[in-house]
């Protein structure tokens, strides 16, 4: 029995020795004979720690806002408090028509003229301040002052000449009438005493003589203005008493200006 076991023995040895070596020598997918398995990538560890950035807390405190008062307050010009559609835009263009139409103004005056006759010429500077009272928006009227200066010069055309200067003081009387827009008639009449020359009948100026005079004045004048209360005039005349006793030349140039005051 012992010969029977060793044969059968030393058979199964020769049988599994040659399938282990065959297992040994079997290569790998992927990988080159003799070289060592590579070896697998580790996956990196997500990181789940995050930045953080401080931010301070926001006030939630609330805020007080007073209440807008929808009342209507009454006022001088408004009594009941309602203020109507335009109502501001007519208390102003009252304001203003006010301030340009008071009741009083001053009225100061420049005056310029030239003429001349036969041979004598005649130069006139003059200076008429006067006090208006308007008796309506249109129609003023006011008494003033006035003051002329006249420089006299004659030539008897044969080389001869002389001249010389008087002076004249006077009260007057004035009236204006608006006629359309800015343009208004203006009127006066003054009485002066006022100097003459006294010449030879060789043209010579041998002295000065003084008499009243009367004189009346008319024309159109223009008004500028310049603001509710200021304007600035320009005015024409005439002089009717245009003789060898007017002491204004035709024709009376005079820049006025104008002054509003009171209410």
């Amino acid at each position: 029995m012992k010969r029977l076991l060793l044969p059968f023995l030393l058979g199964a040895v020769a049988l599994l020795a040659p399938g282990r070596s065959w297992a040994q020598e079997k290569p790998v997918l992927n990988t080159a004979p003799g070289m060592p398995t590579p070896a697998q990538p580790v996956p990196a560890l997500a990181d789940t720690t995050t930045r953080r950035t401080y931010t301070p807390p926001t006030s939630t405190s609330p805020t007080y806002t007073p209440p807008v008062s929808t009342d209507v307050q009454p006022s001088q010009n408004s009594p009941s408090g309602l203020e109507l559609p335009g109502r501001e835009q007519a208390r102003k263009a009252a304001q203003q028509h006010a301030d340009m139409y008071t009741k009083l103004f001053v009225y100061s005056g420049i005056g310029l003229g030239y003429s001349s006759y036969y041979g004598s010429s005649n130069f006139n500077f003059s200076l008429s301040p006067a006090i208006g009272y308007r008796v309506t928006d249109r129609f003023a009227i006011g008494p003033g002052i006035s003051y002329s200066y006249n420089y006299y010069g004659v030539n008897d055309g044969y080389g001869n000449s002389s001249s010389m200067s008087t002076s004249n003081f006077g009260v007057k009387v004035f009236a204006q009438l608006r006629v359309i827009n800015q343009f208004f008639i203006h009127a006066e009449y003054e009485s002066t005493k006022a100097e003459f020359p006294v010449i030879d009948s060789n043209y010579n100026f041998v002295g000065k003589v003084s008499r009243q005079v009367q004189t009346p004045l008319a024309g159109v004048g223009y008004r500028s203005q310049i603001s509710n209360r200021a304007a600035a005039d320009i005015v024409i005349l005439y002089n009717f008493q245009d003789n060898y006793d007017s002491i204004y030349p035709n024709p009376v140039i005079r820049f006025n200006f104008l002054f509003n005051i009171g209410h």
